[in-house]
């Protein structure tokens, strides 16, 4: 685990030593055991690394023999033992131990970037070529789903990258501009979505991508595609004893460690499962994390409790205070964008926890995502009239019934100016359509899905864990999201994950043997904070204060009589407007943060 950046420029001119220096130290927090950096004409990779595999000999970046390739990854290869005993087989000798990262980088030297599929990981990998010099290249690559994070910004002339958008802001020519059309989108999803960031000119390198940058320009390809899979019918028996054994390798292999390694324990049936299965492959009880709340309706601790005295982790509990609103800057900090997702700040929380005794901890993310878990995916299909749409009404649906801000809420929101410059910033044409028409072979439960790995997974909720443990310098790992699993996931049919309105319907009655009836077929409690309730009382006059201040970014952007109504009908009780009160605060603090400026 680690935090990478660097520059490619095309006329082969030196990226400042100050403005390197200043994008290594933005990325400290992710990297604080040690730091490196290569150069040549042009290029530069630097490396903030965390400890985790050969800590003596892991040191960043790797450079070949003949010092024309050089590489840095952020993130873990977890079937590097066998890549590295199938290369020496072939008599390929190794600088270090067991570094995952010089694996890499003799796989690159033998194969170029055809072995990606070889790999079963989390990363984000940069690789300068320098073999050609009269054509030097960059290769930037990400993993499959985006568990890893990897920013860029192009100018036509340089590329530089980083693992956070922080680390880029020193190489950027000017102050950071708004993307007005990722603004819409994070008004319509809750969140920024990938390829977009809120910083014009900064986009995300998409999941399962390489980015090749040389002379004559840019060429993006895609290496993996869970759109590919096939949906196939099979029993329950079947579905189950390779679901099974595909997670319980997952686990095993995220279990490879130098340092102490723990989990994150909730009680719910995702994370249960990860703790039993860590405990079948671990040599003492599996070290649990918990954090819990006074009001009962939040409190998820007693079912980790629960949970911990069944699988027999060593589990411990931190009980915090009902408002974490005062970290709620320093988490978005750390996000670099605003989200409308309050989960952070009790993440940040457990993380902190956890990161008082271990490097590493496995989580149950994704499982909702794979296997239909959230309360959204019933609503919608609780409407008999979904599956007769169309693909554009169905994108429609999913966008506008299970986003934030609707197309009319969005009309009332915006200041003229801003719906005039949005008018042809089509957030279901953009977002939610290509995605679908990719996988028009599968039925709809199973494209909704699909949606959801596309982009809730990359833009919000894999952003969590990664940038709330990088945070507190703790690597998360998500066995949910091994590729075989997440491949097995979609070629099981859609209608056998949600099954009137009951949500992972075989997904639970698989894992019940390994966890029990109680704890698998519980109904799933979302982990968040009574931030509603705290905008009516405690918090109200902070909120009002925060959206009506005179410098307020929203004073500028939005329909202030519009966002009164929202407070005053969410402060009477006579609406729920949670929501889209907590989106608005979290763009405000993050204004309030990065002072951005307007495009003209």
């Amino acid at each position: 685990m680690c935090g990478i950046y660097g520059s490619f420029d095309r006329a082969g001119r030196d990226l400042a030593a100050a403005t390197l220096q200043a994008m290594g130290t933005a990325l400290h927090h992710r990297g604080p055991d040690d730091q490196g950096l290569w150069s040549a004409p042009g290029v530069a990779l630097g490396n903030r690394r965390l400890s985790v595999i050969d800590l003596a000999g892991g040191h960043q970046p790797f450079v070949s023999e003949d010092g024309r390739i050089a590489l840095v990854q952020n993130g873990e290869i977890y079937n590097h033992v066998e890549l590295r005993r199938e290369l020496q087989r072939e008599g390929v000798r190794f600088a270090s131990d067991h570094s995952d990262t010089e694996v890499l980088l003799r796989l690159y030297e033998r194969e170029g970037l055809a072995f990606l599929p070889r790999l079963n990981g989390m990363f984000a990998v940069a690789i300068a070529d320098l073999r050609d010099a009269q054509a030097p290249r960059l290769h930037l690559v990400r993993d499959r789903i985006g568990v890893k994070p990897l920013y860029l910004h192009d100018d036509g002339t340089r590329l530089v990258f980083g693992s956070e958008i922080k680390a880029l802001l020193p190489a950027l020519p000017g102050p950071p501009r708004i993307d007005l059309a990722a603004l819409q989108h994070y008004l319509a999803c809750n969140f920024v979505p990938p390829p977009w960031t809120l910083f014009e000119g900064v986009r995300h390198l998409p999941p399962g991508c390489t980015l090749s940058v040389d002379a004559r320009g840019t060429r993006l390809q895609r290496w993996w595609s869970l759109a590919e899979q096939q949906p196939a019918a099979r029993s329950f028996s079947d579905w189950q004893e390779e679901f099974l054994s595909l997670l319980d390798d997952a686990v095993r292999l995220r279990l490879r460690a130098d340092v102490a390694f723990g989990a994150f324990l909730s009680g719910g049936v995702d994370s249960s499962t990860v703790v039993a299965l860590m405990a079948r492959h671990a040599a003492e009880p599996v070290r649990s994390y918990c954090i819990g709340f006074e009001d009962p309706r939040f409190d998820e601790s007693p079912y980790a409790r629960e949970a911990a005295e069944r699988l027999g982790s060593r589990h411990r509990e931190l009980r915090v205070q009902p408002d974490l609103l005062d970290g709620w800057p320093q988490a978005l900090w750390h996000c670099d964008q605003p989200h409308g997702d309050a989960s952070f700040l009790p993440t940040l929380e457990v993380a902190r926890l956890a990161a008082g005794e271990v490097k590493v901890v496995l989580t149950g993310d994704g499982g909702d995502e794979l296997f239909a878990g959230y309360d959204k995916h019933a609503a919608l299909f609780a409407d008999p009239a979904l599956e007769a749409l169309d693909d554009e009404g169905f994108a429609h649906a999913l966008i506008e019934r299970g986003g934030l801000f609707g197309y009319e809420a969005r009309a009332q929101l915006l200041q003229p100016w801003l719906r005039q410059r949005l008018r042809a910033v089509d957030s279901v044409r953009e977002l939610a359509l290509p995605w679908l028409r990719q996988v028009g072979h599968w039925d709809r439960v199973n494209q909704m899905l699909y949606l959801d790995m596309m982009l809730l997974l990359p833009g919000n909720n894999l952003v969590k864990p990664d940038r709330m443990g990088m945070a507190v310098s703790l690597e998360a790992r998500t066995p949910f999201l091994d590729w075989r699993v997440m491949e097995l996931a979609f070629r099981s049919p859609g209608t056998t994950k949600l099954v009137d309105g009951d949500k992972k319907h075989w997904f639970k009655r698989a894992v019940q043997p390994l966890i029990g009836e109680r704890l698998a077929l519980r109904r799933k409690q979302m982990f968040t904070v009574p931030i509603g309730e705290w905008f009516r009382g405690p918090r109200k006059a902070w909120l009002h204060e925060l959206l009506f201040a005179d410098d307020a970014l929203g004073a500028r952007l939005f329909e202030r009589g519009f966002v009164r109504r929202l407070l005053d009908d969410h402060a009477r009780g006579s609406a729920n407007h949670t929501r889209e009160l907590r989106a608005l605060a979290a763009l405000e603090l993050w204004a309030r943060a990065v002072r951005p400026e307007l495009p003209l």
